[in-house]
Parts: C-alpha cells; sequence; structure tokens
C-alpha cells in the first residue's frame, strides 16, 4: 500500500516547513523508524523519521523548499507499485493557482478582508490575519508557497517593503553632530526571532502577569553541588550546574503545587499530571524553550546528563521535536551573566516562569547579628486565571526552603 510522506507539524502553530535535506534518495530502500529527512521549523532544524518500510518514489520538493503543513512531499511504495494516479491529479489541482486580479488603487480594509476571504485557498491562515491587520492588498502580492500560495514570510516581506518605501520623515539635527548623516541600519530577523517577537507579544498582553520575587540563601545548594559533583561527573561524564539542581528543586516543589504547573487551555484550567521543566536557552537571534520530561522523578545525573544533551543540540540548531514538546514549567536562569534580578515573561498555556539571578555574597542579618551569605533572587512570573497571589507565594515559600535544605527534597 503506497504511504505518503507529508510535511510533518513538529511543533505549536506551526504552518510551514522547510526542508533541510533528504537523508534517503529517491529509489532507496528505507525502513520505518529509519531517518529520511530533516526539515527546518521556527524553532530548529529537526529529523523524521519513516512510517513504514518501501521504497522512497515521488520526491516532490527539493532542499530550500518551504511547503505548507500536511502537503505531500512523497512517498513511500512497496517493491513493484507505483503512485496513485488519482492522487497525482489531485495534487496538481490542488496545488494550481486561480487567477488574481491585481489592483492599482488602494484598497479600503473592508475590501481588503474580502479580497482575502475571497482567494482562502491560495493564503495560509497566518499570512491572511497579518494582511488584514496591516492593510496589504494581496492581489499585488506574489506568493512563493506552492502554486503560488501566499505565506506568511511573503506578508511580511510586502509589511518591510511598505516600510521601507514610505516617503522619509525630514529632521533637523546640528550640523556638528557626528551621528545626524549615519544611515539607519535595517535588522531582518530570522524565522526564530519573529516566532519569539510574536509569541512574547502575544503572551505579555494576552495573559495576566503577576510577579512575586525572593532572596533565598544559597549556601546549601552550593554544598550539595559540592558533594554531589564529583560522583556524577564520574558516573555520567558531566559537570553537575546549580541549574540542574534546580530543575530537580523546582519539579520536586510543583508537585506540592499543581496550580503552578497547570496550563491554560480553553478557557479553563488543565492539571497536568507530569512536571516537564523547559529549560529557557538561548540560540542565534532568539531563545528556545528545551524539555526535561518528568523532572520530578528524575535523578541529578539524568537530568544533568539531559541538559547537556539539550544544550549541544540547541547550540547546534538540532533539537528534535520531542526535545520542545510537553513543557509545564518554565526555569529561565541568567545568572551566569551575573544578573541580580529580572521578571520574565510566560510561555503559553503554561501558568508560571521562574527568573533565577546570580547568587552573589551578601551582607545579611543572621540570629540577630549580621554575616555574609550567597544570596539567589527568584522572581516567579504567574498567569493570575490559573494562580493567585497567595498560591505563587507559597509555592516560592516551599522552593527557597527547598534550596536552603535540598538534601531533604533530593533524598
Amino acid at each position: 500500500m503506497a504511504i505518503r510522506v507529508i510535511m510533518p507539524a513538529l511543533e505549536v502553530a506551526q504552518e510551514t516547513g522547510k526542508l533541510v535535506s533528504w537523508l534517503k534518495k529517491e529509489g532507496d530502500s528505507v525502513h520505518k523508524g529509519e531517518l529520511l529527512l530533516e526539515i527546518e521549523t521556527d524553532k530548529a532544524v529537526m529529523e523524521v523519521e519513516a512510517e513504514a518500510d518501501g521504497i522512497l518514489a515521488g520526491v516532490a520538493i527539493q532542499p530550500g523548499d518551504e511547503v505548507p503543513v500536511g502537503q505531500v512531499i512523497a512517498w513511500i511504495l512497496a517493491p513493484g507499485e507505483s503512485i496513485p494516479g488519482e492522487e497525482k491529479a489531485a495534487e496538481v489541482a490542488a496545488h494550481t493557482p486561480a487567477a488574481v486580479p491585481a489592483k492599482e488603487a488602494a484598497l479600503a480594509p473592508e475590501a481588503i478582508a474580502e479580497q482575502i476571504a475571497a482567494h482562502a485557498s491560495q493564503i495560509s491562515p497566518k499570512a491572511r490575519r497579518l494582511a488584514k491587520e496591516a492593510g496589504i492588498d494581496i492581489g499585488k502580492i506574489k506568493g512563493t508557497g506552492p502554486g503560488g500560495e501566499i505565506l506568511a514570510s511573503d506578508i511580511r516581506d510586502a509589511i518591510e517593503a511598505q516600510a521601507l518605501s514610505a516617503e522619509p520623515v525630514a529632521v533637523v539635527t546640528p550640523a556638528t553632530n557626528p551621528v545626524a548623516t549615519a544611515a539607519a541600519e535595517q535588522v531582518t530577523l530570522s524565522s526564530i526571532g519573529r516566532l519569539m517577537a510574536e509569541r512574547t507579544t502575544q503572551s505579555w498582553t494576552t495573559v495576566p502577569h503577576f510577579f512575586v520575587e525572593r532572596e533565598v540563601d544559597a549556601t546549601g545548594l552550593n554544598r550539595v553541588r559540592a558533594a554531589l559533583g564529583p560522583s556524577i561527573e564520574q558516573a555520567h561524564g558531566v559537570k553537575l550546574t546549580h541549574t540542574d539542581l534546580l530543575i530537580a528543586l523546582v519539579a520536586r516543589t510543583l508537585v506540592k503545587h499543581p496550580r503552578l504547573n497547570a496550563s491554560w487551555i480553553d478557557n479553563g484550567i488543565r492539571l497536568n499530571p507530569a512536571v516537564n521543566i523547559s529549560i529557557a536557552m538561548a540560540v542565534e537571534d532568539g531563545v528556545v524553550a528545551a524539555v526535561v520530561a518528568n523532572a520530578h522523578v528524575a535523578s541529578l545525573g539524568e537530568i544533568a546528563t539531559h541538559r547537556r544533551e539539550l544544550t549541544e543540540r540547541a547550540r547546534a540548531g538540532r533539537l528534535r521535536a520531542s526535545d520542545l514538546a510537553g513543557g509545564t514549567f518554565t526555569v529561565s536562569n541568567l545568572g551566569m551573566f551575573h544578573v541580580d534580578s529580572f521578571s520574565a515573561i510566560i510561555t503559553p498555556p503554561q501558568a508560571a516562569i521562574l527568573a533565577v539571578g546570580a547568587i552573589k555574597d551578601r551582607v545579611v542579618p543572621i540570629q540577630g547579628g549580621v554575616g555574609v551569605r550567597p544570596m539567589l533572587r527568584l522572581t516567579v512570573s504567574a498567569d493570575h486565571r490559573i494562580a493567585d497571589g497567595q498560591k505563587a507565594a507559597a509555592f516560592l515559600h516551599d522552593l527557597a526552603a527547598a534550596i536552603e535544605e535540598p538534601e531533604k527534597w533530593l533524598a
């Protein structure tokens, strides 16, 4: 039986995927579970496995091509089998563009909306929304997708071109100012950068954030790292970091505070059965959140090993779909950059995110006197629809206790 190979949806809200490379060539034998191709999404380059045994045939796209999710891009056939003729004809019909009349004058918003609706089959949903919001006449847009389909990237290009062609505004500056004649630099964001901009804007404008902050004595955290680090490095070949310890302690604390490990889904609250910690990781022109699944039951060695693997794949742009899926709570640590504290933006549909600052020696009161202790500032950003101030404060109170006496929580 002929099996379709389609452009997969490897992440939430993905509309298109770009082929990086075929790992098999047409006519090669493939086996179920064998790596078949590499796809670039808005977050990373991901490997896709074959779903059946057979012969790769009917390869319809080449490296660099970007096509909508769900489009047939190849077939896996049994020996002697051919691609179904009806499927070929259906594909050709589906991707043959209808004529789109060009308009000379700018359209009113109502006309733009009508035109977009009339040509819905030739424009992706995301591109349709962007065009409507920006007042772009899609009759003047040449789609770069299959069969001339207009993609979100085409609309963004049109918006940028429109901005660059706008009449410049004269600005009077002193003749002695050396900056006055400098040309402005136009920075083009990568797909990851654009996605991050869209999602953080959506989160900040639609999720009711509130923040609770606390300073914690990190003496216990340092003590456990020094005590357990050598044995974990010997057993697993990886150095134990403060981030590893925090992932373990946060996950175990969240078991007691399910509202902070919940999600806002369909105007309601979903209590997640597992604690999957997303780690905010900086990549070129953006941030990704790679996931340590079931962190509440994972050992420190397992967490450290998984964290290192995720970091290496993120730096290489080789994160897999499974690396990014299922996060229920995010930890963002900027301590290595000597940041004292900061407030992070929630990753929907998660309920909260923990922002971690640097561990620094500070003078603090101790039993009626003063002393110097390594102090750590933590800030929880929470979605008020899911958890109120009392719930967030209770979570942070228990997390502080876990950091101060980690042996009790890691036993």
